[in-house]
């Protein structure tokens, strides 16, 4: 009894960590997405748009988190294959709350890279919608500075040396702003801040 009641509270502790991380992650991705649309002088609408998009992308990856945890069964290459259908989850749970268009397709669309190697669709260039080619970057950059379960975060020089590596992922244009941008903030004190009360999106979960 003691056991499962153990592997309970493992459970929930897994679940809960991953709802923190999901809220931080989003609200970080938010920051830097806000930041990266002033630099390409997108409208305060589109700003917004991006903001939106920033917080939300990875809601889809709550809704799978009962099944990659609760079945140690599954393997790793059925657990990535699962993983990688959390954009369109993310999009169907915002499209049943009646989000805009826009910033739904920005969620959809955060995967996909620019040389069309990405996910889901294998979108490549200008078939992927431009909110969305800056979410890309803004994802992968605070993916890379923050702690995962299999690494430590990298700080800000090597992570942006990893993305040069792999620029051929990203629109070059936007690349460039996004360098602009981290090169002219305080990265932890300008993108690592929470701007959003996490009780004002507990509805969401």
């Amino acid at each position: 009894m003691n056991t499962i009641s153990s592997e309970q509270e493992d459970f929930r502790n897994l679940i809960c960590k991953d709802i923190i991380d999901s809220i931080e992650h989003g609200v970080y991705v938010s920051n830097l997405a806000r930041y990266m649309g002033k630099e390409l002088q997108l409208s305060d609408e589109e700003c917004y748009n991006l903001a939106l998009a920033g917080l939300l992308h990875d809601i889809g990856k709550l809704r799978l988190s009962t099944y990659l945890y609760g079945d140690e069964d599954t393997s790793d290459v059925t657990r990535l294959r699962y993983v990688r259908t959390h954009s369109k989850i993310s999009y169907d749970i915002l499209d049943e709350r009646g989000f805009d268009d826009k910033i739904k397709n920005i969620i959809l669309y955060h995967h996909e890279n620019y040389d069309g190697s990405g996910y889901p669709f294998n979108l490549r260039g200008e078939e992927i919608p431009y909110g969305a080619r800056i979410l890309r970057v803004c994802d992968v950059f605070i993916a890379l500075i923050s702690d995962r379960s299999y690494r430590k975060a990298f700080d800000k020089k090597t992570a942006v040396e990893l993305m040069i590596d792999e620029v051929k992922n990203f629109d070059m244009q936007i690349f460039l702003a996004f360098l602009n941008v981290i090169n002219s903030i305080d990265v932890d004190e300008e993108i690592r801040r929470i701007h959003i009360d996490k009780k004002e999106i507990k509805e969401l979960f």
